[in-house]
């Protein structure tokens, strides 16, 4: 994957992050973008309430990944770091 075609994903990766920040904060939460991975993994880091939630997990796999992969085939998962 060349440098720009990376960016261009990085790029579609934070804007699904930004139809998803909200739901995140109406519960105390946030999230992060860490890095894509050149293996095309996401890195995200989870804030506030949703650091520490027991649920985390689940909004991670279910929520984020999900809507990330959903819009973004290519991906191959939402990693918290």
């Amino acid at each position: 994957m060349s440098t720009s075609e990376k960016e261009a994903t990085k790029q579609k990766v934070l804007n699904v992050l930004e139809q998803i920040r909200p739901y995140l904060q109406n519960d105390g939460g946030d999230i992060e973008f860490v890095e894509l991975t050149d293996d095309m993994r996401v890195n995200v880091r989870l804030t506030g309430a949703c650091g520490s939630c027991p649920y985390s997990t689940m909004t991670l796999k279910n929520g984020v990944e999900a809507a990330v992969i959903k819009a973004i085939p290519e991906i191959k998962s939402v990693e918290s770091v």
